[in-house]
């Protein structure tokens, strides 16, 4: 990494440094099955957030909120494929004053219902067992078996607590359930390669948010946008991380889809008087109590009785946070955990263990020395001052989460830079999130010190390291996997066509 010679740079790089080295966010693999609870619960599983201003033509005044679930998706995923859980809560939490508490939060609940399509066999109504009997068009085609509706409510204040601010949110054209496009079964099913964005398309809704304005919103299958050499990197960094930064290693996520909640918010729906910047985090809870059903009936998503509070059980704000952050034994607790508690997971910023596990496999590169990893903490659970750090309480809030400065205005697809902050694009990651941002080589090359070798980083930044401190700090270190903004959508919901069943 060429070193920063402006103020403005440097204070550019100490955001997007924040992940990897320390803070809750470095960069080993987006959140995928991250702690041991999950793996057992795939569909309230939490991989991604993304949050950054919209930059389709003409949607510069909203932001774009997109929260992924259910990882490594197989497109051959029949004949089930991949519901949302009908049983879960599904929110994102939106904090307008950098008090680390919600004031506004969007809850989704899906409902899976069988049609009870059945064929004729031999004089006799059969029910058939896939999930679709013919080709699909249309929202909610009689071929579909299973139709699959979500509701979506908007909630002030405390969410649990806020009752008193809650908005049923509806369509601009009426109706308040809305249908989720089956998953990509495959070509034939659609009508051919292009058929099946034609088709989910017709699930993009106009939303009524009340006196700020119409969003947009789309919940179904997506292509994974997140890359990264998955398997070699847990092979104990089996990769050399000085090569190529593209075409290096292969995208391991590159052959897998993910199912998304993408929303398209007006900025003054989400930010509060003066104050332009938001910090958000998406989580997802099931109730407290569940029992078996040793005999269900016919039908489908009988198997369980479930009730009680709601448990939270899944929780994403920055990148990669719990995946190679948090300790083993701290994992799940920190899925159950809000910003307003992140004090107890301290040590895993200001000590962090990734730096010291790089230098234990590759020796000569020596891990920053300098402790507390100040630096980290404010740039990665603060936000940074002049750039993304609220300005609305009279002493700032540490916690994490993904900050947005929604006065910053978006960089148009053909020249966004997928360094962000750290390459003078200040719309991208850590502002925020976009697609194509490279949350990976970024944390990596912060992890081991790249900020402490900036120039004037001590004095003008006083992020509290200098290049002594840090080794290894000047070193390019990559996966060897990298996109770019072209190779997404331009516009909402952004991510690409899921892959098809048939592939």
């Amino acid at each position: 990494m060429k070193k920063m010679k402006s103020q403005h740079r440097a204070l550019a790089a100490l955001i997007s440094s924040l992940m990897l080295a320390g803070a809750f966010g470095p960069a080993h693999a987006s959140s995928h099955r991250e702690a041991p609870f999950l793996t057992n619960a795939p569909k309230v599983d939490g991989t991604d957030f993304y949050m950054f201003r919209s930059y389709e033509p003409g949607r510069d005044g909203y932001v774009t909120m997109i929260a992924n679930y259910i990882p490594f998706q197989d497109p051959q995923g029949g004949p089930n494929f991949y519901q949302f859980d009908q049983n879960a809560l599904y929110e994102i939490h939106v904090d307008n004053n950098g008090d680390a508490k919600e004031d506004i939060t969007f809850q989704f609940r899906f409902t899976n219902t069988s049609k009870h399509t059945p064929l004729t066999v031999g004089g006799k109504q059969v029910m058939i067992p896939l999930i679709n009997s013919g080709t699909i068009s249309g929202v909610n085609p009689a071929t579909l078996n299973v139709r699959e509706t979500f509701s979506i409510d908007m909630v002030k204040g405390d969410r649990r607590a806020g009752a008193a601010g809650r908005t049923h949110l509806t369509a601009t054209g009426g109706g308040s359930s809305f249908d989720k496009p089956v998953d990509n079964i495959g070509d034939k099913t659609f009508g051919g390669a292009s058929g099946y964005e034609t088709y989910a398309n017709q699930h993009i809704y106009n939303v009524s948010m009340g006196a700020c304005g119409t969003g947009r919103v789309f919940v179904g299958q997506r292509k994974e946008p997140f890359y990264i050499a998955v398997g070699k990197i847990f092979d104990l960094f089996n990769l050399n991380p000085l090569g190529p930064e593209n075409g290096g290693n292969a995208n391991d996520l590159e052959k897998k889809n993910v199912s998304s909640i993408a929303m398209e918010v007006p900025i003054a729906c989400l930010t509060s008087g003066s104050e332009p910047v938001i910090a958000a985090w998406t989580t997802a809870s099931m109730r407290q109590g569940r029992l078996l059903n040793p005999s269900p009936a016919s039908g489908i998503n009988n198997a369980t009785k479930e009730g009680g509070a709601w448990s939270q059980v899944s929780r994403v704000g920055m990148p990669l946070v719990n995946e190679v952050v948090i300790g083993m034994d701290d994992k799940d607790r920190f899925n159950t955990s809000r910003p307003t508690g992140d004090a107890q997971f301290a040590t895993y910023v200001t000590n962090p263990t990734l730096p010291a596990l790089v230098e234990t496999l590759f020796p000569t590169a020596k891990a920053p020395t300098n402790f507390p990893r100040t630096d980290l903490v404010a740039a990665f659970l603060t936000g940074i001052a002049g750039v993304n750090q609220s300005k609305s309480q009279s002493t700032v809030v540490t916690y994490e989460a993904l900050r947005l400065n929604t006065s910053i205005p978006p960089t148009p697809i053909a020249n966004q830079n997928v360094l962000g902050v750290a390459a003078g694009d200040n719309a991208g990651f850590p502002n925020g999130r976009r697609p194509a941002d490279d949350v990976v080589d970024v944390s990596l090359r912060v992890a081991m010190g790249a900020l402490c070798v900036l120039t004037g980083a001590t004095d003008t930044l006083k992020v509290g390291c200098k290049p002594a401190d840090a080794p290894a700090g000047g070193a390019a270190l990559t996966d060897g996997v990298r996109k770019a903004a072209t190779d997404f959508k331009p516009a909402f919901p952004y991510l690409n066509t899921p892959l098809p069943g048939n592939q």
